[in-house]
């Protein structure tokens, strides 16, 4: 399998097979990080579960209602924040290099549709 880099309008997501550690990108038009095969597995879990409890409180909140949901795992934490429809994402990278970043809403979408479609794992 060859590289794979997706790019959209404030987002991108990557995958590197024959990396020797870091195979994966996570990172935006400003910055990116490189994880390694868990960091990005669970990175694309964990998305697809908050886009799923975001789904799910739709119809229990009203209209104007925020919320912030958070999910994480041994290498990361990550966060939603926003209404249903429309959330920013962040994260911290919780191994011995430790990042963080973040994404707004208007990218959101497009990263977790491409974290569907890597199809690394």
């Amino acid at each position: 399998m060859e590289r794979v880099i997706k790019i959209g309008s404030g987002w991108r997501i990557g995958w590197k097979p024959d990396a020797p550690e870091f195979k994966g990108l996570v990172g935006t038009d400003d910055w990116a990080v490189e994880l390694t095969e868990a960091e990005l597995s669970d990175f694309c879990r964990l998305l697809g579960q908050l886009a799923d409890t975001m789904k799910q409180l739709a119809t229990e909140l009203m209209d104007e209602e925020k919320i912030a949901c958070e999910a994480e795992s041994d290498l990361l934490w990550m966060e939603v924040e926003g209404y249903p429809h429309a959330y920013s994402l962040r994260f911290i990278l919780n191994t011995g290099r430790c990042a963080e970043g973040q994404w707004n809403a208007s990218a959101v979408p497009a990263l977790l549709q491409a974290a569907g479609m890597l199809k690394v794992f």
